[in-house]
């Protein structure tokens, strides 16, 4: 590995060759990103130990304050030749910088400023996500996640309930029994595509679209108005109708994550990356964990799809910012660092030997992060194959919004869960069509 930060006017000096001549200036390079808040906070500290790790570089980050526009400011700088060195897109937005060709392969980046990596020390779940189709990673997967099921162990020891559910079959046995113990919202969700939609479709080896969830062309199609997704909606209407499940939205007064640390609900499904804030949130002394989603039964479960974003290196910077580039994202993928990152968020390490460490320390051992080794548990399940490595769908951020819109209308009673999810898919085709026309005579590669 290459080590930056050697102080020759330091050096020059305590060997006594003369007056120390002045420090060149640091080279400034820039980093987008699309996490705010607590999340935010902890990307500007990632940043600043790289800074105060070195002397030769200075990377500035700066929050976009979402993925979506992350990902639409950070094209219109680079058509203005004026991007970062270095953006966080987000999973869905994998597809649209694949085919912008604005960017440089992270293989290509590393080996070019001499850094040695070990590709295959990448989890194979998170890889193949931002990978081509010979396995080559065009971006660094940097905070990566996976859909988790919450739960109160207080609330459930008060119910009689023990341990975790398993199956949607426990799920609703258990809310059943929390109703009956005086809880009032038993389980807690949102409009979110995310999980209710994509994760349970990926574990129950469920296609999103055809061409294997767009991998195999731009020409693909939505399917979900066709399979399982159909009936667990349906459950989740039943179960809401009943007063078993709550919808929980920030536009209603309270999401899921804060009705779970709140106490509000007793069962959510929710990104792993949100155990830290549930952590920091929840009353002290509180009992919960997290477990893998849930399966309906005689399912054969196949591994979740990770979530989150990579780190993607644009063109049009001067060379001496690819080397800054280079030298931050060799930084952040040093053990220490790994282990600091999920510590401090909840993210999950993307490298073996990234878990191997953490495990050796002892990380998974200590309360406040019991549950986190689950996630990457869900991420390794099975090996990822045609519909669990990812969802390659063009526009499928805006697709994500439909699905959101027919959820809404279906737990309001404006539509059935068929017609919900027809008019999502239908929608969602007419934006594949239009991202296919956009890119028309390019191929996957």
């Amino acid at each position: 590995m290459k080590h930056f930060g050697v102080k020759f006017a330091a050096m020059a000096l305590a060997l006594g060759l003369g007056a120390t001549p002045a420090l060149a200036e640091k080279v400034k390079f820039e980093f987008w990103h699309g996490l705010s808040g607590d999340l935010g906070e902890r990307v500007k500290e990632t940043c600043d130990k790289f800074n105060a790790s070195q002397s030769d570089y200075e990377i500035v980050c700066t929050s976009q304050n979402g993925y979506p526009e992350t990902i639409q400011n950070a094209i219109a700088a680079y058509r203005a030749k004026k991007n970062p060195a270095i953006v966080q897109v987000f999973d869905v937005g994998t597809l649209d910088l694949m085919l912008s060709g604005a960017y440089i392969p992270a293989k290509k980046l590393m080996d070019d400023n001499g850094y040695k990596i070990d590709w295959d020390n990448y989890f194979g779940g998170i890889a193949r996500y931002y990978a081509d189709s010979k396995g080559v990673l065009n971006s660094f997967p940097f905070n990566s996640s996976t859909a988790m099921f919450y739960y109160n162990i207080d609330a459930f020891t008060k119910a009689g309930i023990d341990g975790a559910p398993q199956t949607w079959e426990d799920v609703e046995a258990d809310a059943r029994k929390l109703k009956s113990a005086g809880f009032d919202c038993p389980f807690g969700f949102s409009f979110d595509s995310w999980a209710t939609v994509e994760q349970f479709s990926a574990i129950h080896n469920q296609p999103i679209a055809t061409k294997n969830n767009g991998y195999d062309g731009l020409d693909t199609e939505l399917v979900f108005n066709k399979t399982k997704v159909v009936d667990q909606l349906t459950f989740f209407k039943k179960m809401t109708d009943e007063g078993l499940f709550q919808v929980k939205t920030a536009q209603l007064g309270m999401d899921v994550v804060p009705a779970f640390a709140s106490q509000t609900c007793q069962m959510i499904q929710s990104s792993i990356a949100d155990h830290g804030t549930i952590g920091k949130t929840i009353k002290p002394g509180t009992k919960w964990t997290v477990t893998m989603l849930p399966v309906w039964k005689g399912t054969e479960r196949k591994n979740s799809l990770v979530g989150g974003a990579s780190l993607w290196v644009l063109k049009n910077r001067p060379e001496a910012e690819y080397k800054g580039a280079a030298a931050f994202l060799n930084f952040i993928a040093q053990p220490d660092m790994v282990e600091w990152w999920s510590t401090v968020t909840g993210y999950i390490p993307v490298t073996k030997t990234g878990f191997d460490a953490m495990k050796a320390n002892g990380f998974y051992e200590k309360p406040q992060f019991a549950g986190r080794e689950k996630a990457i548990e869900s991420l390794t399940y099975t090996p990822a194959g045609d519909l669990t490595r990812g969802i390659r769908v063009g526009g499928f951020p805006q697709i994500r919004k439909e699905i959101s819109n027919a959820m809404e209308g279906i737990f309001f009673g404006k539509m059935t869960v068929q017609a919900g999810l027809d008019q999502a898919v239908e929608r969602g085709n007419a934006i594949i069509r239009r991202f296919e026309k956009t890119y028309a005579g390019q191929t996957l590669n």
